[in-house]
């Protein structure tokens, strides 16, 4: 009988030649360049793009002093801090966007509405409710602060300041901050544009009819779904068999068109898993195989100046690599600003097998306890085929490699899946 030895596999715990996943990171982190080319899109349109430019306030924002009460404007020398109320005559009235016309003298005061011109006698605002009205006579009761309830020009924002920075994505608050600006107009990156697509003779489409040994293609939805949520423009190249050819066409159409290009399946070691060898062929290959679980066989790299993710097939782990992987890649190459993920540490509610050596991404369910207390839970079996962990999940139990189990009411990291995308 020949000598047999087995070979690294994934059910080693300790496999050699695994990359420890956070030297992965980084290695993509300093081979992506954010994109320079930028373009210019209307306010209504920016929501989630880039700013490629900080926005410099040409005004001061507010524009004037105004008014944060509805309420009456006096000058706080006729405050009388020594009695409890307080007499003055009223000699007009401002509203939002019509200013009192003529001078508050001492003695005097004006009705004035919440955003309405201060005059400039006026420093001090009281409200309403601390008033009594006998016809144009007003009584102020209580005790007053000189200067209150008074929003100063520039409060906010004052002519030359940075409202916001180059690299931050564009949330409803930002459009508008920028719109308080009379800023019609926004210089962002230009949209990415990734190309994907499946591999594999076993996948069929949706609609088509499955004969032995065929699946429905479920990781283009899953792509398509997270890659939607990224405002990202996609070449869908549908499932690619487990050709040579095929495959080297499809790498080199997807490297001519697109900035990036996401395959699944096809970069394991079976004989028909042939990714690895085409990107070795028409590109270069950056490292292949991360000590983490689910997610072991991930292939980086480049074809040209397009940058390449192979992931793994089985549909868990397509996303956890997306998540962890892709997805910061992406915002770097937009010339995002990149923050550590949002994790945060609370108690187990159930007990965690687990052996060392590899970084592991648990499906959680974060939840509230009997005693109001925020804890987590598996959701079940953690097999990187079953799709179903992913979709009633709404964390991820992060588990180091040292770790050799996690017992019932221990502390563990979660990242949220509201922080991802």
């Amino acid at each position: 009988m020949a000598d047999f030895t087995p070979q690294p596999s994934c059910a080693d715990p300790l496999e050699a030649a695994l990359m420890p996943m956070q030297v992965a990171q980084d290695h993509i982190q300093q081979l992506v360049s954010p994109l320079t080319a930028s373009e210019t899109c209307s306010l209504r349109e920016a929501l989630g793009r880039v700013l490629h430019q900080d926005i410099i306030s040409p005004h001061n924002v507010p524009a004037h002093r105004n008014s944060a009460m509805d309420g009456y404007a006096i000058a706080s020398s006729d405050l009388n801090l020594g009695n409890d109320s307080l007499a003055l005559q009223q000699i007009g009235i401002a509203f939002a966007g019509k200013p009192h016309q003529g001078q508050v003298s001492p003695g005097q005061c004006i009705r004035i509405m919440t955003g309405a011109v201060v005059p400039a006698e006026c420093d001090t605002i009281i409200m309403q409710e601390h008033v009594a009205v006998d016809g144009d006579t007003i009584t102020i009761h209580g005790k007053q602060r000189a200067g209150q309830h008074i929003r100063q020009a520039g409060e906010d924002l004052a002519i030359g300041d940075t409202a916001l920075k180059a690299g931050r994505k564009l949330i409803p608050a930002d459009l508008g901050l920028i719109a308080s600006l009379g800023i019609a107009d926004v210089n962002v990156t230009r949209k990415l544009k990734v190309a994907f697509f499946s591999t594999g003779d076993e996948l069929r489409s949706i609609g088509d009819t499955l004969e032995a040994g065929q699946i429905y293609d479920s990781n283009r939805y899953t792509l398509y779904g997270m890659l939607t949520r990224l405002d990202v423009e996609l070449l869908d190249l549908g499932v690619i068999p487990d050709q040579r050819d095929a495959l080297r066409g499809a790498l080199k159409q997807a490297a001519t068109e697109a900035d990036v290009i996401i395959t699944t399946g096809g970069v394991s070691v079976g004989d028909a898993d042939y990714v690895k060898e085409m990107l070795a062929e028409l590109g270069q290959v950056a490292f292949w195989k991360i000590a983490m679980k689910p997610g072991r066989p991930l292939a980086f790299g480049k074809i040209d100046q397009t940058l390449f993710f192979g992931l793994p097939g089985n549909p868990v782990s397509v996303m956890v690599t997306f998540y962890q992987f892709v997805l910061p890649a992406l915002q770097q190459l937009t010339g995002e600003a990149i923050t550590a993920p949002h994790t945060f540490q609370v108690r187990c509610h159930n007990h965690i097998r687990k052996r060392p050596g590899r970084y592991e991404f648990q499906r959680g369910i974060l939840f509230t306890d009997d005693n109001g207390e925020l804890g987590v839970k598996t959701t079940g079996q953690q097999g990187s085929g079953i799709l179903h962990s992913m979709s009633i999940a709404n964390c991820f139990i992060l588990i180091d490699e040292t770790c050799d189990g996690i017992a019932e009411g221990e502390w563990v990291k979660v990242q949220p899946f509201s922080g991802l995308v």
